[in-house]
C-alpha cells in the first residue's frame, strides 16, 4: 500500500511529522516498509524555456537548442530528445547538477558542437513520464524555477506492509481512520453528497448467486467526455500510489480505490448487449480480460454476463469487450460486495493478481457501497460531464456481524498490565466500535458490534489486541521473569541430534538441508513407494508429494553439484521423513495417520581422498570406505551388517553391495551402493555410495563402565575355512562366534585377515569356492590359556561353522 504524506493529511489534521508519522504506523501494527521522496536526490536542475531549435550540422537525430534558464540567460545546449520543440518548458540541468546515480553534468562538446547543460527526460530524473523524449512541464512553471521544488519531489511516500488481516487499511481513508484513533486527531472525511438523478435511465442487474454477491449496485451515466484530462492533483497523487495515470474515467475509478478501498468498474453501456447478470460461470466459458489475458473459466469463479457472455471477472478484473476508451460517452458504474471466500485464490489460477482481487478475498465494506457510488459519479461529472441516472441498489446476502466479548480481567492478563474501564472505552470509541458494557468491578465485560469494514474482529483475542495497539505497545512495563529456572535432566545415554550432526561432520561430511517436499518419482524410484504422502497445497508442480527417505534429496544435491563441476562430494542430512501409518512405532511420532520418522541420511562421491600427489592414493570411494564411516558413527555398539535377501533386495541399492544395519540385532537402515539402473537414469557418471540410519539407533550410547584388565597373555590362533563363494565372510563370523559355550568370553576380537579366490583348478579349492582366514585373540582373566582349554573352544566354533556354512577347515 502506498500512498503520499499529503494525500494522508489531507484527511487527517495530525501535527507528527514524517518521521513520527512513520514511527506511530509501525509500531500499531502497520509496519511502514519504505519512507523516501517521490523521486531520487538530484540537484541544479532548473525550469527551461527552448526558444529556437536548429538542426545539427553534423548529426541527423541531434538539435541544437538556445534555452533560456533565467531572465537574460539564454545558453546553447544539443539535444537528442525527438520531442524537443520551440516553445516547450522543459528540466534543464546546467553545469554542475548531480543526477539520480551520481551522474554530474559539464559542460561538453557533442560532435563539435558546444552543450551547456542537459535537457532532462522523466526517465534522467526518476520521475514517472508517458512522454517517449523529454518530460514536458507546466506551461505556468516560471523560468529558472527549481523542478524538484515546483514538482513537488520533495514529498514523501509511505510504503505500508500490510498484513492480510488488515484489508481495512487497504486505503489512504482506512490509513487516516487508523492515524486519528492513534493520535487522536480530526478526520477530514471525503464528501459523499448524493448526486441528484437529472435522467431515469437504469440498467437491470440480475444476481443468481447470492453466495457470490452479497449487494449490487450501480447507475447509469449518459454524455461523458472520456478524453477530458485528469486534474494535475489526482494524476499525482495516483502517480505517488504508483499506479500510471491511463485515461479519466479509469483514473477515476482506481482514484477511488487508493482513497476509500472500493474496486469498482466502469462499462461502456454502448457495449453492453442486453441486461447484466450476476452468476457462477459455466465450464469452459472464455473470456478476454483487460490486461489482454483470455481465460478459460471454472463454475467456481463468478462472473458478469450480458446476452453475449462473460463481461467482467467479478471481483477480480474487467473484460476487454465493454472497457472504456477514447470514444466511451455512455457508462455503466457499478460498485459491488463479493464475498471473500468466492474471490480468494481465483486470480491466483490465473498466474495473475489485481488490486481489486487482493482487497475482496481480504473483505471490503459492504454498508458504504451507495456513498461510495455517489463519491464515483461527483468525479465523474466535475471531470467528464454528463448527465447521471438514479442508483440501483440491491442488498441480497450481507454477513452477520455477531457481537464479541471482551472480559476486562481477560484483556489485563494476556497483556500483563492492568487498565482503567476508561482507556478501554477510550480505545473503542477512537476505533469508531459501537460497544456497551455489562457487569461490574472485576467481572465487566465489553460487547462490541465489529464495522462492517473490520473483517478481522472477529474474537476476544482480536479486542485484545485492539486495546494494546491504541494503547501503545511501548506502554507495556519491563519487568525481569519472576519465575523460577530449572535445568531439564539430559540422561547421559542419550545423544542429541546437534552431537549427532557434530559426530557426521567429524568424519568429513557437509550439512545439507533440502525440502521435505519431493518429486513422486524420487519415492517410487528411491524407495518403491507408490502410496506417499501427498500435498493438497504443493508449493511447486513438481513437489506434490512427502518424501519417504533421504536417499533422493541427496541424490539431488549430488546432482546439482556435478552440474557445478564439484567432482568430490560427502554430504549428510538429519531430518524427518513421513509415511501413512496409523500405528505408533518406536521412534516415530504419529499425527492422523501420518508417522514422522527422524533420520539420518549420507551419500559420498568421488576419490576416496582428497587428490594427493602419493601414489596409489588416488582411488575411488568404495563401499567399504563409507562402511567405516558407518561403523565409526556407531562406535561402542554391537553392530553387524546383513546382506539383503536376494528376494527382497532394496530397490535403489545394487543387490551386491549394500546391506541392512543391524544394532543389538534390530534394523536401523541400509548401506550400499545406488544401483546401476538409476544411475544411469539421473545420469550419474558412476554410483555414489549412500546410507540412511534411524536416528534412534544413532541416539542411544552405552556408559563406560570400569573392568579390570587382565594381566594374562593373550593366545592368537588362525583358522582358515573353504567355503563357497556365495557365503558372506560375516555370516561365517557370525556362525562361529555364536557357539553355546561358558568360555566363549575367552574370544576378545575376531578378524579377517585373508580372502583368496581362486582363478583356476588347484591348491585344494574348486573355482565355485573360496578362503577365508581370521585371526581369533582370546584371553582369561584369571589365568594362562593352555592348549587344553582352547582346542575344546575352537572345535565348538569349526563345528558350527561347518553346519551353518558348509565351511570346512583348509
Amino acid at each position: 500500500m502506498q500512498f503520499t504524506e499529503s494525500w494522508l493529511k489531507s484527511l487527517v489534521n495530525t501535527p507528527l511529522n514524517t518521521q513520527e508519522l512513520g514511527d506511530k504506523l509501525t509500531m500499531a501494527g502497520l509496519e511502514v516498509e519504505e519512507l523516501e521522496p517521490l523521486a531520487p536526490e538530484f540537484s541544479g536542475v532548473v525550469v527551461g524555456l527552448v526558444v529556437k531549435k536548429d538542426k545539427h550540422p553534423d548529426a541527423d537525430r541531434l538539435s541544437v537548442c538556445q534555452v533560456q534558464v533565467a531572465e537574460g540567460d539564454v545558453r546553447q545546449i544539443v539535444c537528442g530528445a525527438p520531442n524537443v520543440a520551440e516553445g516547450l518548458k522543459v528540466p534543464c540541468a546546467l553545469p554542475g547538477a548531480e543526477l539520480p546515480g551520481g551522474f554530474k553534468i559539464k559542460p561538453t562538446k557533442m560532435r563539435g558542437v558546444e552543450s551547456g547543460g542537459m535537457l532532462c527526460s522523466g526517465k534522467e530524473l526518476g520521475v514517472p513520464s508517458d512522454v517517449d523524449g523529454l518530460h514536458i512541464l507546466n506551461s505556468d512553471f516560471p523560468v529558472g524555477g527549481n523542478v524538484r521544488e515546483l514538482l513537488g519531489l520533495n514529498e514523501m511516500k509511505f510504503t505500508l506492509k500490510m498484513t492480510p488481516n488488515r484489508a481495512d487499511c487497504l486505503s489512504v481513508w482506512g490509513v487516516a481512520r487508523e492515524v486519528a484513533a492513534l493520535t487522536g486527531a480530526a478526520l477530514n472525511a471525503p464528501s459523499f453528497a448524493p448526486v441528484a438523478a437529472s435522467i431515469g435511465d437504469t440498467l437491470n442487474v440480475k444476481v443468481e448467486n447470492t453466495d457470490l454477491c452479497g449487494r449490487f449496485a450501480g447507475r447509469v451515466i449518459r454524455g461523458v467526455n472520456n478524453n477530458a484530462k485528469t486534474p494535475q492533483w489526482m494524476v499525482d497523487r495516483l502517480e505517488g500510489a504508483g499506479q500510471r495515470s491511463l485515461n479519466a474515467l479509469v483514473d477515476i475509478s482506481n482514484y477511488v480505490m487508493l482513497e476509500l478501498g472500493r474496486p469498482s468498474h466502469v462499462f461502456d453501456l454502448d457495449k453492453v448487449q442486453g441486461d447484466l447478470t450476476v452468476r457462477w460461470a459455466r465450464d469452459g466459458e472464455k473470456l478476454k480480460l483487460l490486461n489482454d489475458m483470455e481465460v478459460t473459466l471454472k463454475p467456481h469463479m463468478g462472473v458478469i454476463c450480458d446476452a453475449n457472455g462473460p463481461e467482467a471477472l467479478a471481483g477480480i478484473m474487467g473484460g476487454d469487450h465493454t472497457a472504456v476508451n477514447e470514444g466511451t460517452t455512455h457508462i455503466f458504474v457499478e460498485a459491488a460486495f463479493w464475498h471473500p471466500d468466492a474471490i480468494v485464490g481465483r486470480a491466483r489460477e490465473f498466474n495473475f493478481s489485481s488490486d481489486a482481487s487482493h482487497r475482496f478475498e481480504r473483505g471490503v465494506d459492504f454498508q458504504t457501497i451507495p456513498e461510495h457510488i455517489e463519491r464515483i459519479t461527483s468525479l465523474i461529472l466535475e471531470i467528464c460531464g454528463g448527465q447521471a441516472g438514479p442508483v440501483v441498489d440491491q442488498v441480497l446476502n450481507l454477513p452477520a456481524r455477531k457481537p464479541v466479548t471482551l472480559r476486562h480481567a481477560r484483556a489485563e492478563m494476556v497483556i500483563g498490565m492492568p487498565f482503567t474501564v476508561e482507556q478501554v472505552n477510550d480505545v473503542f470509541t477512537k476505533l469508531g466500535f459501537q460497544f456497551s458494557t455489562e457487569g461490574q468491578g472485576a467481572e465487566i465485560r465489553y460487547v462490541v458490534n465489529p464495522p462492517s469494514y473490520r473483517f478481522d474482529i472477529n474474537i476476544e483475542e482480536d479486542l485484545i489486541e485492539e486495546v494494546i495497539r491504541v494503547v501503545g505497545y511501548d506502554s507495556l512495563p519491563l519487568r525481569a521473569p519472576m519465575g523460577k529456572l530449572k535445568m531439564l535432566p539430559a540422561a547421559e545415554g542419550k545423544i542429541g541430534r546437534h552431537a549427532i550432526r557434530r559426530q557426521v561432520a567429524a568424519l568429513g561430511y557437509q550439512e545439507v538441508v533440502s525440502y521435505s517436499f519431493t518429486p513422486e518419482q524420487w519415492e517410487a524410484d528411491f524407495n518403491a513407494n507408490t502410496n506417499p504422502v501427498r500435498l493438497l497445497n504443493p508449493i511447486a508442480s513438481h513437489l506434490s508429494v512427502m518424501r519417504s527417505t533421504l536417499i533422493g534429496s541427496l541424490a539431488g544435491v549430488l546432482k546439482h553439484n556435478l552440474g557445478h563441476r564439484v567432482d568430490r562430494l560427502r554430504v549428510f542430512e538429519v531430518a524427518r521423513v513421513f509415511e501413512k501409518d496409523d500405528k505408533v512405532q518406536d521412534g516415530a511420532q504419529t499425527v492422523a495417520g501420518f508417522k514422522q520418522t527422524w533420520k539420518l541420511g549420507g551419500l559420498a562421491y568421488g576419490l576416496a581422498d582428497q587428490l594427493q600427489w602419493a601414489a596409489g592414493n588416488n582411488r575411488a570411494l568404495d563401499f567399504f570406505d563409507v562402511k567405516g564411516d558407518v561403523e565409526q558413527l556407531l562406535h561402542g555398539r554391537k553392530v553387524d551388517f546383513e546382506v539383503f535377501d536376494a528376494a527382497n533386495p532394496h530397490p535403489a541399492l545394487h543387490p551386491g553391495r549394500s546391506a541392512r544395519v543391524l544394532v543389538n540385532k534390530q534394523p536401523i537402515g541400509f548401506i550400499g551402493e545406488l544401483h546401476p539402473k538409476l544411475a544411469q537414469e539421473y545420469d550419474l557418471p558412476q554410483a555414489p555410495i549412500v546410507f540412511e540410519l534411524l536416528l534412534d539407533g544413532l541416539n542411544t550410547r552405552k556408559l563406560p563402565a570400569f573392568k579390570e584388565v587382565s594381566k594374562q597373555p593373550v593366545v592368537v590362533r588362525d583358522l582358515a575355512f573353504v567355503v563357497d563363494q556365495a557365503i558372506a565372510a560375516a555370516q561365517l563370523k557370525k556362525a562361529f562366534t555364536e557357539v553355546k559355550d561358558d568360555n566363549l568370553g575367552w574370544l576378545k576380537s575376531v578378524i579377517l585377515f585373508d580372502e583368496f579366490v581362486p582363478k583356476e583348478e588347484g591348491k585344494g579349492l574348486n573355482l565355485n569356492e573360496k578362503s577365508l582366514a581370521f585371526r581369533l585373540t582370546l584371553q582369561a582373566a584369571d589365568r594362562s590359556l593352555t592348549d587344553a582349554d582352547i582346542e575344546p573352544l575352537l572345535k565348538k566354533m569349526i563345528e558350527q561353522a561347518s553346519q551353518r556354512c558348509a565351511a570346512r577347515l583348509r
